[in-house]
């Protein structure tokens, strides 16, 4: 049943969920899905804002997903402060927190996986290779519990974005999946759950990596060779201060895949297909960012 502890009501069960959802359905009204795991900030939070103005309700989803994670990374030190997300989705005007455990999630002798091949296999893919199996599995669960009509979900994620894209219309799911553009804080870094690791010293290296890729943008606008580019821009990320560079990659936006050269031909057409992201880090944070060409 719903946890009445706060104002937002709060289910934990599929079963709680669906009969909440069948009563708004019963109405004729809309509903929007914003998946989330937590330690909310107002990248999430434009998402519900966005949701409400596409939908008359909107469930937000906070569940820390497991299945894609692998063993050496933050799955039990990520952020948890469920009382704190749901008094944020509250005031950004969310009508229901679906918040289940594990195992409401992933019941026993779970067997079951979604795989979403090409655009998931290089980026993120080549070095979290759990992840976006991980990912399309529980989306997929989510959008088949709350079965929305839309479904929100953030640029700063990008290739994550064009995998759950990918896998709706795959799969034909009845949903129309949304981006929410990138919520940066004052100094241009891009907002994740992950920014609260770093340390002072950490987080002014941070804000060099909107501006290093903006800068890279800019070079390959202007004919930069794309090898050269890229080369350029992951040797400035070191010399601004992050240890480790996973990859500074101009790509497809949709599909991702490598890019050729600039020629004359087809700068233009490079240009407005074009997204150049990036993954590096800074001590054990693991930052990503990505933006138009």
């Amino acid at each position: 049943m719903s946890d009445t502890s706060a104002l937002l009501p709060i289910v934990r069960t599929v079963a709680d969920l669906r009969a909440v959802v069948r009563g708004w359905r019963r109405t004729g009204e809309r509903i929007g899905l914003v998946p989330t795991m937590g330690a909310l900030h107002e990248g999430h939070l434009s998402l519900v804002r966005m949701g409400k103005a596409q939908a008359e309700r909107v469930v937000a989803t906070v569940f820390v997903n497991p299945t894609q994670f692998a063993p050496t990374e933050d799955l039990d030190r990520y952020p948890r402060q469920e009382a704190r997300d749901a008094e944020l989705l509250q005031g950004a005007g969310c009508d229901l927190l679906f918040a289940p455990a594990p195992a409401e999630v992933y019941p026993d002798r779970f067997s079951t996986s979604v795989t979403v091949s090409g655009v998931s296999e290089d980026l993120e893919g080549r070095f979290r290779p759990q992840m976006f199996g991980g990912v399309a599995t529980v989306v997929s669960k989510l959008l088949n519990m709350v079965q929305p009509d839309c479904a929100l979900f953030g640029e700063k994620d990008w290739q994550q974005l064009m995998v759950i894209k990918r896998m709706a219309r795959d799969l034909d799911l009845p949903v129309e999946i949304l981006a929410g553009p990138t919520v940066r804080d004052d100094d241009g870094l891009a907002m994740s759950s992950r920014n609260a690791y770093l340390t002072t010293e950490q987080r002014a290296i941070a804000a060099r990596l909107n501006v290093i890729l903006a800068d890279a943008a800019i070079r390959f606008r202007a004919g930069a060779a794309l090898a050269e580019v890229e080369a350029e821009a992951r040797d400035e990320l070191l010399a601004a201060g992050f240890e480790k560079v996973d990859y500074v990659a101009v790509r497809m936006a949709e599909s991702l895949a490598p890019m050729a050269e600039n020629d004359a031909g087809i700068l233009a057409d490079l240009h407005n297909n074009a997204r150049i992201l990036a993954a590096a880090w800074l001590g054990g944070t693991r930052l990503i960012d990505n933006m138009a060409v």
